[in-house]
């Protein structure tokens, strides 16, 4: 808790020192990949959230399977190597619409299927009479390799109760990690900060992503991101740049057993995402090559490739391009990335 009114600066300066210690190969990296909403029809109503449409509004949407597919064809041809489709809690979305549209992905294109956050697993376990696990097993046999870390907020019950009464509660989300441990998939784990939680609160999050990766090693990477409180319900003001800087330090610091650390530019912008890496983070995510639930929320940045780059260039670092499990696929020269 005391790290909360410590120094920014040597703050920063201590969790890079862990950064370089886990990474000391002067690597920085990134994906490509894309974003797939493949709906926005929700019966979850989280305070937070400025993407989703109740059932029966005239903005609800469904993507076709062919809509899907062609959204996967199109990020492919510009180098995607994942592909992460999440949604709302469609009241009427089966498991066998999941494990229909998995296959059909598969049976084209080798690419990851990084999809479906815990909320959606829980959810998809109620509506099909089975539990997580034998949900869980049913998508991975369909062709979903790896869980990104949505829905987590805060792992608080307290404050879940208040900003997202109708999603998972936090001891269904550490379980649907658990299960994802026991099929031998990985995972992400998040933290959306910055409206109604305390410091405390947050502590509590990273400690309890920090007990579950002790026992089990499922978490790749961490990625902290702050709420945006534009067009929600909740509404307020974005948390501070300097904000930010220091929970990723924090989680840095907390995190020392989970290899890496993810910078959250798509809300920051390209620059804070950047000096991110001096505080923390080794890894600047995705190219985004489409995102909705952060833009509905009136907040838009976008980087190309280059651009990311650059940006890891400038910093002091060699930029690579990575896969789903944090492997290195490409370490870009300056030439190769003009």
């Amino acid at each position: 808790m005391a790290l909360f009114d410590a120094p920014l600066s040597l703050l920063g300066a201590a969790a890079d020192q862990v950064c370089r210690r886990l990474h000391p190969n002067p690597i920085r990296t990134f994906i490509i990949d894309r974003n797939i909403n493949y709906s926005n029809i929700c019966v979850s109503g989280c305070r937070f959230c400025a993407f989703f449409r109740p059932p029966g509004h005239p903005e609800g949407y469904l993507l076709t399977r062919d809509q899907i597919l062609g959204k996967v064809e199109e990020a492919v041809a510009l180098g995607a190597t994942q592909i992460l489709m999440q949604g709302g809690l469609h009241p009427e979305l089966r498991l066998s619409w999941f494990e229909d549209t998995f296959r059909a992905v598969k049976a084209r294109w080798s690419v990851t299927i990084h999809s479906l956050s815990a909320p959606e697993v829980v959810h998809l376990a109620r509506l099909s009479g089975l539990t997580i696990g034998e949900t869980l097993r049913r998508l991975h046999e369909a062709g979903l390799d790896s869980l990104p870390g949505g829905g987590a907020e805060i792992l608080c019950d307290e404050v879940r109760a208040r900003l997202s009464p109708a999603k998972c509660t936090t001891h269904e989300w550490l379980a649907v990690m658990r299960e994802v441990h026991g099929l031998g998939m990985r995972a992400t784990a998040t933290m959306m900060f910055g409206h109604i939680e305390t410091p405390a609160q947050r502590l509590q999050h990273l400690l309890r992503v920090r007990e579950l990766q002790d026992e089990t090693g499922v978490f790749t990477a961490f990625i902290p991101w702050t709420f945006q409180p534009a067009n929600t319900a909740l509404g307020g003001e974005p948390a501070p740049a300097h904000e930010y800087l220091r929970t990723l330090a924090i989680s840095r610091l907390v995190l020392d057993n989970l290899p890496n650390l993810q910078a959250s530019w798509v809300t920051q912008g390209a620059k804070i995402g950047q000096l991110a890496l001096a505080f923390g983070a080794n890894d600047l995510g995705s190219t985004m090559i489409e995102e909705n639930v952060v833009r509905a929320a009136g907040v838009e940045f976008r980087m190309c490739t280059d651009e990311l780059a650059h940006l890891i260039r400038r910093a002091g670092f060699t930029p690579a391009r990575r896969d789903t499990q944090y492997r290195t696929l490409e370490v870009l020269s300056e030439r190769e990335s003009r």
